[in-house]
This record gives structure tokens, sequence and C-alpha cells, in this order.
């Protein structure tokens, strides 16, 4: 008898099924982080956007459906119920700066309608996203193949 484990049985298939399940929740969940930062610049950019001199709003509507995808995706990936934070957290941060006035005065979000509109849609859609997710059922738990019958 050999005290040398025997390293031609093959590797437990639990165990590479759980890691890669791990690394795919991990990468959606930097996915979603990266998400919510971009979602927060592209509504940025947007927010002083002008169309015959009036301000047309599309920010708005992206930061609502942007925001809705990006928790649905977060919730998704991550398959955990605070997932909503990670796109959420870094969106409240970069929209937190910007309203900010830097030392030469100047200012990404000055206050419009759209401005506003852009903010309190945004967080209501994360708002209300993370909401649902908390009142949701829980999922039924993973089905594991059985072996076949003899």
């Amino acid at each position: 008898m050999s005290v040398v484990p025997d390293e031609s049985a093959p590797p437990d298939p639990g165990r590479s099924r759980e890691s890669l399940d791990l690394v795919l929740r991990v990468v959606g969940g930097a996915f979603a982080v990266l998400g919510g930062l971009l979602s927060a610049v592209l509504e940025l950019l947007l927010a002083p956007l002008r169309v015959g001199g009036h301000l047309i709003g599309v920010a708005v509507l992206v930061a609502v459906g942007v925001n809705l995808l990006l928790g649905w995706f977060a919730h998704r990936t991550v398959s955990r119920r605070w997932a909503v934070a990670l796109p959420a957290v870094p969106w409240f941060l970069l929209v937190a700066i910007a309203g900010l006035r830097t030392d030469e005065g100047d200012l990404l979000l000055a206050g419009t309608w759209v401005d506003l509109g852009m903010i309190v849609g945004g967080a209501m859609t994360f708002a209300v996203v993370g909401f649902r997710q908390v009142l949701a059922a829980p999922p039924p738990p993973p089905r594991l193949s059985s072996p076949p019958a003899p």
C-alpha cells in the first residue's frame, strides 16, 4: 500500500463547478460595478444635452432604463439580494461628486430639471429594484442530478 495519493482519480466535479460559479459571480459583480460607473458618466454627459436651446431630458430616461437593467443584471449574476448595491453605490458616489463645486467654480450638475430628474429617477430605480429583491421569495435550491437507476 502506497502513501502517495492516487493521482489517476478524476477530480471532484462538484468542487470545480463551485469554483467556476464563484468566479462567474465575482466577474459579474465587477461588471455590475463598472456598469454603475459607466451609467453615471453617460448620464452626466447627457444631462446638459439641448436641442434648439432647450433641455431635452434624455438623461432621465437613460438613468431609469440603464439602472433598472443594472440592478437586474447584478441580481442575476451574483444571485444575492444585496447585489443591487454593486452598481448603485458607485453610481451614487459619482453623481454626488458631480454635484460638488470645484475650487474653480465648475459644476457638473447645476440643478436644472434634468439634473434633478436624473438624480431622483436613478435613485428611485435602484431603490425599487432593491426593495423588490428584498421582498422576493427566496429562489428554490438547485436541483442535483440524481445518479442513474441500475
